[in-house]
């Protein structure tokens, strides 16, 4: 965060995820991190329920789920909709930003995807390498 930039932040500084102090470094963890990354991934699918939405997310605990959903509501990536009903019904989606960042990772999800052969034999190779760790 020490130069002058379009993309300045408040203090007139150009952010910077190398640098520890910047902001940017926590909301890129939260977008990269494994439960963030494909919880905003589900939601670009569509909106869900807390419940929808820890199903789709396979193998998320509630509490981690609940954590992700709100780290990601404080960085403006998911907007939460709490209906006043009973039983009570709360909804999340993506917001604007929240959609623009899953379609970038989805990107990368889907070049995986795609390429896991070539992962797989890598691995297969490396393993073989080392004594078949």
């Amino acid at each position: 965060m020490d130069t002058l930039s379009d993309d300045a932040g408040p203090d007139g500084f150009a952010f910077d995820v190398f640098s520890r102090q910047c902001p940017s470094r926590g909301t890129l963890e939260h977008v990269t991190g494994r439960w963030g990354g494909l919880t905003l991934c589900a939601l670009h699918e569509s909106g869900f329920r807390f419940n929808e939405l820890r199903r789709r997310v396979d193998g998320v605990s509630e509490k981690m789920l609940s954590q992700t959903l709100h780290a990601l509501e404080r960085d403006g990536l998911v907007r939460r909709d709490a209906q006043p009903v009973n039983p009570p019904r709360v909804d999340y989606e993506l917001t604007p930003l929240g959609r623009e960042a899953a379609g970038r990772l989805l990107g990368l999800v889907h070049l995986l995807e795609g390429r896991m052969p070539e992962v797989l034999a890598a691995r297969e190779r490396y393993d073989a390498a080392r004594g078949g760790r």
